[in-house]
């Protein structure tokens, strides 16, 4: 049998591949791979810059001194502010790949980050309104939307085999992002010092139109990929969205809600300094990125499900530790578990991630599915049900950040927080035992005994 082949067209103003089929393994090894890995690179680099603007004023916090007049609620309810935006403008973000392309969006998304990054150039000093602060911080949220389209863009190109590996590489080298402009922001503060935040936001200017550039001359829209209202219609209504929803709140929304937060926790609760905060504030999201491949891999040979049980058994064992060095504040026992937690949630983000598309495709076989209708089915049915999960997933960001809040009101330490985080970690272990690993056998099944694809596989 011959394998199909790409085919490239131009047409609706881009380049657009009319047929794909990764799950042909002749299709896949004669161009497919090439031309997905390319894809992914460009796609990494888009969403990276991305990650990088929405969490900008995680470090633009650390240039607002007494003269700028916010106190730390205040710092708190900014970059809660761009969180919600960047949660919001996920869902549409998901959509978008089907209805213009994943080459055309990505150019579109990159080039809307000049947006919130010129704005805050524009903004950045003394004297400047806390509501004018909160809408340029609202605006840095579409770099948050970018990690939506660049997934479902992604996961389209990628076979089911491979899918936990291509995410994973594709959203931690986005992740990668948030250490990397925080180690900008330590760059700038150690050598032109705190009065100059402007710098950090030039740095991204140039880089931004480099990324819509790589786009527009390397990435390629996939026509087989179209609009469908009622694959969304489908995703809304089935149960194992809302639960990966909540799974994911626990792994994402804490990534990124502590990645916000980290450098305003060590300021607030441990007295540092801005240079002292930005000087450790990068190590946690930089480790947490790096490990989500490894997430990732792991869940493709062991199951997305019994990776992501175990990463919540430990998030729950290293929010105690950063429970007990708040309590008996313990800045070195702190950082360890602090750190403990960002690996870890980069550990359950690829997992999480993995499991999606191997439920959808579970559920295809519970239809009597097999094959490439089976594929197809959890393609599409994963692909609308993302961009849904990753919003309210980086919910849980919003939600990390307005418990800091209250916590640093009421009782001036971040311990009542950390205990409610550690409370929900322990809800999100029993919900993914009780789903996807309850009676499940407790080592691999032989492929041959396999009548269907089970949840514990996922």
């Amino acid at each position: 049998m011959t394998a199909p082949t790409t085919t490239t067209a131009a047409r609706k103003g881009g380049r657009w591949i009319e047929r794909w089929d990764p799950e042909d393994t002749d299709f896949w090894r004669e161009t497919g791979e090439r031309t997905a890995r390319r894809n992914l690179l460009y796609s990494v680099l888009s969403e990276h810059i991305g990650f990088s603007i929405w969490t900008l004023w995680s470090v633009m916090v650390l240039f607002m001194g007494p003269e700028y007049g916010v106190d730390p609620a205040g710092k708190f309810f900014l970059i809660g502010m761009a969180t919600l935006v960047g949660s919001l403008v996920r869902v549409p973000y998901t959509f978008a790949v089907a209805r213009f392309g994943g080459r055309n969006w990505t150019i579109v998304s990159a080039l809307l980050l000049l947006l919130p990054t010129g704005a805050a150039y524009a903004v950045m000093e003394p004297g400047t309104s806390y509501t004018t602060f909160l809408v340029v911080s609202a605006l840095t949220g579409i770099g948050g939307g970018n990690f939506a389209s660049s997934m479902t863009n992604i996961n389209s190109f990628f076979p089911l085999r491979k899918k936990g590996w291509a995410l994973g590489l594709n959203a931690g080298g986005g992740n990668i992002g948030v250490p990397v402009v925080q180690l900008v922001g330590l760059l700038v503060i150690g050598t032109a010092g705190a009065a100059h935040p402007r710098i950090v936001l030039g740095v991204y200017i140039p880089l931004i139109v480099v990324a819509a550039v790589c786009a527009a001359l390397f990435m390629d829209n996939l026509a087989p990929v179209r609009n469908d209202t009622g694959a969304a219609r489908e995703a809304v209504r089935d149960r194992h969205t809302w639960i990966m929803s909540v799974l994911y709140i626990g792994t994402f929304g804490s990534f990124i809600g502590y990645s916000f937060a980290f450098g305003l926790v060590l300021q607030t609760q441990f007295g540092r300094t801005p240079l002292q905060a930005a000087s450790v504030t990068f190590i946690g999201p930089l480790l947490g990125s790096l490990v989500r491949p490894v997430g990732g891999m792991l869940a493709d040979r062991y199951g997305g499900a019994r990776i992501t049980l175990g990463t919540f058994a430990a998030m729950a064992v290293a929010t105690g530790v950063v429970v007990l060095a708040s309590v008996t504040e313990s800045l070195s026992v702190f950082l360890v578990g602090f750190v403990a937690l960002f690996l870890l949630t980069g550990l359950g983000n690829g997992s999480t991630y993995k499991m999606i598309p191997g439920i959808f495709h579970a559920r295809a076989v519970e239809r009597g599915l097999t094959g490439e209708p089976a594929a197809a089915y959890g393609r599409r049915l994963s692909g609308a049900s993302m961009g849904l999960i990753g919003a309210v997933g980086a919910l849980g960001g919003l939600a990390i950040n307005l418990a800091f809040r209250q916590s640093f009101q009421a009782a001036a330490t971040g311990t009542p927080a950390f205990i409610a985080f550690l409370l929900f970690y322990a809800v999100c272990f029993c919900l993914t035992w009780a789903v996807y690993l309850r009676g499940a056998p407790a080592g691999p099944v032989p492929t041959a005994a396999k009548p269907a694809r089970s949840y514990a596989e996922v």
